[in-house]
């Protein structure tokens, strides 16, 4: 089975792709980075993973560079996971329309593109997929700095429930992951003092476990989760 991930080189992407690998999935990485962490992970699966660095901020781009160059209509999408996204990170009075619609693009309008031409390939594949959508706690508990970000989580958790509702008949599963703050690259420039303060705030009283997010994107790829669909979980430590 073929699943296209976004953001795969580092943090809860390489996650994912490393659980997905494991459970014997083809895996069709883009992010805009090559690491060396996913350089080794291709070394582990070769002929299973393959990558192509995109820039999500040049929404004009997907249908060329993502559908035309690299997961072609001959190539059938069990699975979309859209996990890519950036932070845009100040209080509401500071907003900067240029910053805003910068993280937009790569945030909303890319995926949306993304979620578009992968259910084209799966109805030309004749193909019932899963589109898996990474949001953030942010969108339903407030943090201060958080607002932008948090919006355009929101949105695609509405785009999700939305598209669940218009493509159900044909198969086609839609289902959103909001995991709560873990250790990654996005929250590396919060201080000691920021991070405890949030994980207080959770029942467990840490971090959320990273593979915990991935496991579960990789149950609702799968056919145990087959009557799934518009659906939010969260996977957060217990912080709502």
């Amino acid at each position: 089975m073929n699943i296209l991930v976004t953001g795969a080189s580092k943090g809860l992407g390489l996650e994912i792709c490393r659980v997905l690998l494991s459970q014997r999935y083809t895996v069709y990485a883009i992010s805009r980075s090559h690491t060396l962490e996913f350089e080794k992970l291709e070394c582990m699966y070769k002929n299973q993973l393959f990558f192509k660095s995109v820039d999500l901020s040049n929404p004009d781009d997907i249908h060329k560079v993502v559908f035309k160059e690299f997961i072609l209509n001959s190539i059938p999408l069990h699975g979309f996971v859209n996990n890519a996204a950036v932070a845009y990170d100040d209080i509401v009075t500071n907003i900067n329309l240029k910053k805003l619609e910068l993280m937009y693009r790569t945030n909303v309008y890319s995926p949306m593109l993304l979620t578009k031409y992968s259910i084209r390939n799966m109805i030309f594949n004749k193909v019932k997929g899963c589109i898996v959508h990474i949001s953030s706690i942010s969108a339903h508990t407030g943090y201060k700095g958080l607002a932008m970000y948090a919006s355009s989580k929101a949105a695609m958790e509405a785009f999700s429930k939305n598209t669940a509702r218009e493509w159900g008949s044909f198969g086609i599963r839609s289902n959103v992951i909001v995991p709560g703050f873990m250790e990654t690259t996005m929250s590396s420039t919060l201080t000691s003092e920021q991070k405890d303060r949030i994980y207080k705030r959770t029942s467990m009283k840490a971090a959320t476990d990273i593979i915990s997010v991935a496991e579960t994107v990789a149950f609702l790829l799968s056919e145990k989760a087959i009557a799934i669909t518009g659906q939010s979980y969260h996977v957060d430590n217990g912080t709502i």
